[in-house]
């Protein structure tokens, strides 16, 4: 497992090297492990090099995961779609949810938030490029959306996640990242308290960086290739 620690370190090295590229404070953005259909023992030798924070997008997995490693003061993250039916376990068991796009799924998670527990940070997912095969509210919808999430107690509105459309090139990562900036940036001349941009994965994260992003999420430069078995879990 020690080629997890060194390619978290490898990571870590490019993050730096994008924060001071695009004349940010080292240290701004926060790498969020994606273990999903990797197993406990891979997180915990991500743990043991200095990883606290870990993505997951499968209900079942995580709360087997989270079984097997409650001696380790991990911050989870679901970042996966979200079905109503998964918002109790979802809100009873993650510090964080990145993927919320509707009212309802908001208000059953609002709902379901133990008040022995912090209150739930969120993330308004995007559909900044408009793919019918993602999640997210559409640009437009999304400043009412988050006014709307933010009066809810038991959550915290935090910012906007996204998952543009893959692209190799620069100049089109950084334009589809500046969108959600830029929604951002309107949600808070709109009064909105918003600190947080998780957007950015293993191929484009320089250019989030560039563009404002204080979440990553980096899954198979960490970790390696998924499991081939990962492809047949079905989607939350």
């Amino acid at each position: 497992m020690t080629t997890i620690a060194n390619s978290l370190q490898a990571i870590r090295n490019r993050i730096h090297s994008a924060e001071s590229a695009a004349g940010r404070t080292q240290g701004e953005v926060t790498l969020l492990a994606v273990s999903k259909a990797h197993p406990a023992e891979a997180v915990r030798a991500a743990y043991a090099a200095g990883q606290q924070a870990f993505g997951e997008n499968y209900l079942q997995e995580a709360l087997a995961k989270q079984q097997e490693l409650t001696d380790l003061a991990i911050a989870w993250h679901f970042i996966g779609p979200l079905q109503s039916n998964k918002t109790l376990a979802i809100a009873q068991n993650f510090s964080w949810v990145h993927s919320v796009d509707r009212l309802k799924i908001a208000e059953r998670l609002n709902t379901a938030r133990p008040a022995d527990l912090p209150r739930l940070q969120v993330c308004l997912q995007v559909n900044v490029s408009r793919e019918a095969s993602k999640g997210g509210v559409a640009a437009t919808e999304a400043c009412a959306l988050a006014q709307a999430i933010a009066k809810l107690p038991r959550l915290q509105l935090r910012g906007l996640m996204a998952i543009p459309a893959p692209s190799h090139s620069i100049a089109i990562q950084r334009q589809q990242f500046r969108m959600v900036r830029e929604l951002q940036e309107t949600m808070q001349a709109q009064g909105l308290a918003l600190d947080t941009l998780s957007m950015g994965m293993s191929d484009d994260f320089p250019a989030a960086i560039a563009e404002g992003a204080t979440i990553i999420r980096i899954g198979s430069a960490i970790f390696g290739a998924r499991p081939a078995t990962e492809n047949r879990q079905v989607r939350l």
